[in-house]
């Protein structure tokens, strides 16, 4: 429960317009993109990064966990409240604050909607890469706390690679700059990439330095459907030999081009009997695009597609990768509950993910859509299950244990760009050691003495 001095600090610092305490808005910031959580004991929403220092310095003195929350888009819980508490909306710092073209940057606030600036920068012949599936609805805060990726991390990277600085607020309420605008800074440790990925438990970001590319002057994206899983992984292959480093190189199992069918309305994306499809691009100056487009074609075809496709515009270059953003909606369509996993391997592993895969539907009896990153060999593997059916709920936990155990032995990870969260925290000593583990802590430690950041999410209980 809030104190109710703390209450009354909260409401003197923010005005009572930006203190929700009412049930709706309890319940609409304690859940997030996986729909569980516990309602929040107040949310608030400052409007500067003075009132959120000053409502950091209120809660810590109280001794009242505190959430920073952005676009709540996210799939482990990271900006869900377990501990309850006072969850920190961001949602009221959304400025693009400068774009300045002479040194191919931006700085931005942290609720500042991926796409918008995505957008913004293009307009301008400028490049922001990382480009999450959710990026109409993701910010680019959260982006910043679990080091997003999306389906151009093959060839660009994630998050952390555009990230110069930050201005972040510590739990004693305390504001720090990190890094700066200058492309090279090694003074003393590196506390920007350090907050990158730490899910907003050590510091809430509220601004954020980018670093922005040339956009590229072409682009062309194709379609291949394959016969089978193990046909379409050759492509990949392929195409990595063939020395073709696709903008962006995604994969779309039956079972997931099934339930897009069903989502959209019965509309076939795909040729009857399709086991896989790859959804590719390449980008970059003019003749390179038509050589690396000739090289994928052709590295498609000797890996058995049946049929490729190119986007004749940029309308149906769109409507592909609309598909693409489909799929997690769409899976909704299969079950009732969706476990989603997004591990990773390495890319000459892709073969074998898919072989465990195979064995863990057959081992457990349940049904696992996959898609996702292939190039950079991060797969969202979903494990769809009947909510009300408790032995299927019990054996998708444990197809989940398999597969990350599985994961683990082909030298990949658990997590490829949607952190650890509360979902997660139970397996993270499966892929880090006891030693790992205790260090981090230390290092929470060090920025959050008090644990009233974030508390109960990453490490193990």
């Amino acid at each position: 429960m809030i104190p109710p001095s703390l209450l009354a600090d909260l409401e003197a610092i923010l005005g009572a317009e930006h203190v929700r305490r009412d049930e709706a808005a309890r319940l609409a910031y304690g859940t997030d993109g996986i729909k569980r959580g516990q309602p929040a004991d107040l949310a608030v929403l400052p409007g500067s990064t003075a009132e959120i220092a000053a409502v950091a310095r209120a809660c810590h003195l109280a001794r009242v966990p505190m959430v920073p929350r952005g676009g709540g888009t996210g799939y482990t819980g990271g900006s869900v409240p377990t501990q309850g508490g006072v969850v920190i909306s961001l949602e009221r710092l959304n400025r693009i604050l400068e774009i300045d073209e002479d040194n191919l940057l931006a700085v931005v606030q942290p609720n500042v909607v991926t796409g918008d600036l995505q957008d913004a920068v293009e307009a301008r012949g400028l490049f922001y890469p990382p480009d999450p599936a959710s990026l109409r609805e993701c910010v680019i805060g959260g982006n910043v706390a679990e080091c997003s990726g999306g389906p151009r991390a093959f060839k660009y990277g994630t998050t952390k690679r555009y990230i110069l600085g930050l201005e972040a607020v510590l739990p004693d309420g305390t504001i720090v700059r990190t890094g700066s605008k200058c492309v090279k800074n090694v003074v003393g440790y590196d506390l920007t990439q350090l907050l990158v990925g730490s899910e907003g438990t050590l510091a809430i970001v509220t601004e954020v330095i980018v670093r922005l590319i040339p956009k590229p002057p072409a682009q062309a994206t194709l379609r291949a459907t394959f016969d089978s899983i193990e046909a379409a992984a050759a492509g990949v292959t392929a195409l990595i030999r063939a020395r073709v480093v696709p903008s962006a190189l995604e994969l779309i199992d039956r079972d997931s081009l099934q339930a897009i069918d069903g989502y959209r309305g019965g509309e076939a994306l795909a040729p009857a009997g399709t086991g896989a499809l790859l959804l590719i691009e390449v980008d970059g100056l003019a003749e390179a695009v038509v050589e690396e487009a000739r090289r994928v074609e052709a590295a498609c075809r000797e890996s058995g597609a049946t049929q490729i496709l190119r986007a004749a515009d940029a309308a149906e270059r769109e409507a592909l990768w609309q598909v693409r953003r489909d799929l997690s909606p769409a899976l909704k369509t299969l079950a009732g509950m969706k476990l989603n996993n997004d591990i990773v391997v390495p890319k000459g592993r892709i073969p074998e993910l898919f072989d465990l895969i195979a064995h863990l539907r057959e081992d457990h009896g349940v049904l696992i859509a996959c898609f996702g990153h292939v190039g950079d060999g991060n797969i969202h593997v979903n494990v769809m299950v009947d909510p009300d059916d408790t032995a299927a709920v019990e054996r998708a936990h444990e197809t989940v244990r398999a597969l990350f155990e599985g994961v683990i032995a082909l030298e990949g990870s658990i997590s490829g760009e949607h952190g650890i969260g509360y979902t997660k925290k139970p397996y993270i000593s499966l892929e880090l050691s006891a030693e790992e583990i205790e260090l981090m802590r230390r290092v929470k430690a060090a920025f959050d003495p008090d644990g009233v950041l974030n508390p109960g999410k990453i490490f193990p209980d």
